[in-house]
C-alpha cells in the first residue's frame, strides 16, 4: 500500500521564516555558489554584471510593465531568459517553476556558469524560482530552502506563490516515495 505524503508548513509559518533575515537591503546578492538573486537596478548594470562574471539572466518580469530592461542587449557572451510573471497571489506562477529550475540548472553546470535571477525588487517573483531550483535540484525542503536563501537575502515571495511552492514541495516528496497526493 503506497503512503500518503505530509503536508509541509503551513504558509503562515513559512512567512515567519522569511523574516530571519537581517542584513542590509542590496540590488544583488550571492544566495548559492554563483547563483545570485537580485533587482533590476542590477539587471540594467551590464558593466557590473561583466564584472560579476554573469553568464545567464533570468529575468521573471520579462515584459511586465515595470521591467523595462528587457530591451537590453546583454551581447553574445550572455544568455537571457525572460519569464512573463505577475507578482501577483492568484498568478500562476507553477507553469514556471520546473522551467526556470532547469534554466538555472543548466546554467550552474555551464563552465564558468554563473546566473543572475532577477524581477523588479529581486524578492517575489525571482525568488520563488530560485527556492524552487533548490527545491527540484538540490533537495532542499521549502522551509529549508527558504531558511537558507533568507539567510542571504531580504525576500518575500506572495501568499500564492509560498502555496504553490507548498504544492511542489509535496509533489516532489511524493515522486520521489511513490506516494499519492491528497
Amino acid at each position: 500500500m503506497k503512503s500518503l505524503c505530509r503536508d509541509p508548513p503551513p504558509v503562515c509559518q513559512l512567512e515567519a521564516l522569511l523574516d530571519s533575515y537581517s542584513g542590509d537591503l542590496h540590488h544583488v546578492d550571492q544566495v548559492f555558489p554563483n547563483l545570485f538573486l537580485g533587482d533590476v537596478v542590477i539587471a540594467r548594470d551590464k558593466v557590473k554584471l561583466k564584472k560579476m562574471g554573469i553568464t545567464h539572466i533570468l529575468n521573471a518580469a520579462h515584459a511586465c510593465w515595470e521591467c523595462t530592461e528587457d530591451e537590453i542587449d546583454y551581447g553574445q557572451e550572455t544568455e537571457y531568459y525572460g519569464i512573463t510573471a505577475e507578482d501577483c497571489p492568484e498568478f500562476n506562477i507553477g507553469v514556471y517553476l520546473r522551467p526556470g529550475a532547469e534554466y538555472i540548472h543548466k546554467a550552474l553546470n555551464t563552465p564558468n556558469g554563473k546566473i543572475l535571477v532577477h524581477c523588479v525588487m529581486g524578492k517575489s517573483r525571482s525568488a520563488t524560482l530560485v527556492l524552487a531550483y533548490l527545491m527540484i535540484y538540490q533537495h532542499f525542503s521549502l522551509a529549508d530552502a527558504i531558511h537558507h536563501v533568507a539567510q542571504h537575502r531580504c525576500i518575500a515571495p506572495n501568499h500564492g506563490f509560498l502555496e504553490q511552492l507548498r504544492h511542489l514541495e509535496i509533489e516532489q516528496h511524493c515522486s520521489l516515495r511513490g506516494c499519492k497526493i491528497l
